[in-house]
């Protein structure tokens, strides 16, 4: 039998209790009864940060709308602790992939920069936050990361805790060996092409930047958000 499809939603509350219905919203219904081709009663899972997961059964009214009828709860809510990413925005199909598995690798926080040679200059803070409930509801986490307003990388630096490491990617450049690593670290990737030299220079200067080395090729950015959070992750896991 197929998994019963897992749905974010912001009107479950910790109050929640068995037999409530949680109104489900337009989009989230049309996906169920029209792209899955779910029936009455059907099984779901809805979830978020503060209620945990509850499996629920589907009442529909019609197509574009319905609600979930909670049977009970699956998991508890959890303290979510993981990594933030700091990257420059890239195309945006790369963006897209930067945030779905920027999620999926328990990124808590995503913090969008510009630098010198940043493609965009731009987000839709909206279309972010969707691509990470989709994410979200595929990995079975129960958070959404937070997405931060698009920032020039001085600003985020100048404003960035002295006490906190900042792991950040910097290619062509001897690091030292990174071993232990918090679980809440952070990590910094540059854009396509690379930070500037003046970026460079701000970097090595400042007291919270780690250079951190992902080898000795030149990664797509896309590319080295993944290998970066892997690395610092599996290294955070031998530091527990």
């Amino acid at each position: 039998m197929q998994d019963a499809p897992r749905l974010y939603l912001d009107l479950l509350l910790s109050t929640s209790a068995e037999g409530d219905a949680i109104t489900l919203d337009p989009g989230q219904m049309r996906y169920l009864a029209t792209v899955l081709r779910l029936a009455n009663g059907d099984p779901v899972h809805v979830f978020n940060e503060g209620a945990g997961e509850w499996e629920a059964r589907l009442d529909i009214q019609r197509k574009d709308r319905g609600s979930a009828v909670l049977v009970k709860q699956a998991r508890t809510p959890e303290p979510s602790v993981g990594p933030v990413l700091v990257f420059a925005p890239l195309k945006r199909d790369a963006t897209d992939l930067v945030l779905r598995m920027g999620t999926e690798m328990g990124v808590t926080r995503f913090c969008p920069v510009i630098t010198d040679r940043t493609n965009t200059h731009r987000i839709n803070a909206e279309r972010f936050r969707a691509i990470a409930i989709e994410a979200a509801e595929q990995c079975e986490r129960l958070d959404i990361p937070q997405i931060d307003p698009l920032r020039s990388l001085g600003e985020v630096l100048s404003a960035w805790p002295e006490e906190r490491r900042l792991f950040a990617a910097l290619e062509r450049q001897d690091s030292p060996h990174v071993e232990e690593v918090p679980q809440d670290h952070a990590l910094l990737i540059g854009p396509e092409g690379g930070f500037s030299e003046i970026e460079r220079r701000l970097l090595t200067e400042h007291k919270s930047i780690i250079p951190f080395s992902l080898g000795k090729r030149i990664l797509r950015a896309d590319t080295a958000v993944v290998a970066g959070l892997a690395q610092l992750a599996f290294r955070a896991s031998r530091s527990i």
